[in-house]
């Protein structure tokens, strides 16, 4: 059992999109799941009505690093699956304002980790 891993910090993309997306890659192959978050993107698919465009943006990034990872494994992409796709809460982060109000917008981030497995 061979595993690849991606993972990126701080994406200012939103928590509960990220988990709604996630759960939907758990166990999917990867070239399946690629297409799935490109149709997301494109619009031609949706999750309840939404299409979730900048969170499958971000995690469509992260699988294409971890298959790239798993390419230097030397893992065969057609036998490879998504073990673990998870998004957690990231750091919160203070957006200014103007000179003139004392305090900015609190603005939150995620992390996102996918494993791949080569079955």
């Amino acid at each position: 059992m061979k595993l690849a891993e991606a993972r990126i910090e701080n994406a200012r993309i939103s928590l509960k999109h990220s988990i709604r997306i996630c759960k939907e890659l758990k166990g999917k192959k990867l070239e399946k799941a690629k297409k799935f978050l490109e149709d997301l993107i494109d619009q031609k698919i949706s999750l309840d009505g939404k299409y979730y465009t900048n969170a499958a943006k971000k995690i469509l990034e992260v699988l294409k690093n971890a298959e790239a990872n798993a390419k230097n494994k030397n893992f065969d992409l057609e036998r490879t699956f998504i073990k673990l796709a998870k998004a957690d809460k990231g750091e919160k982060f203070l957006r200014p304002r103007s000179r003139w109000r004392f305090r900015g917008r609190e603005a939150k981030s995620t992390h996102i980790t996918i494993t791949l497995e080569e079955r």
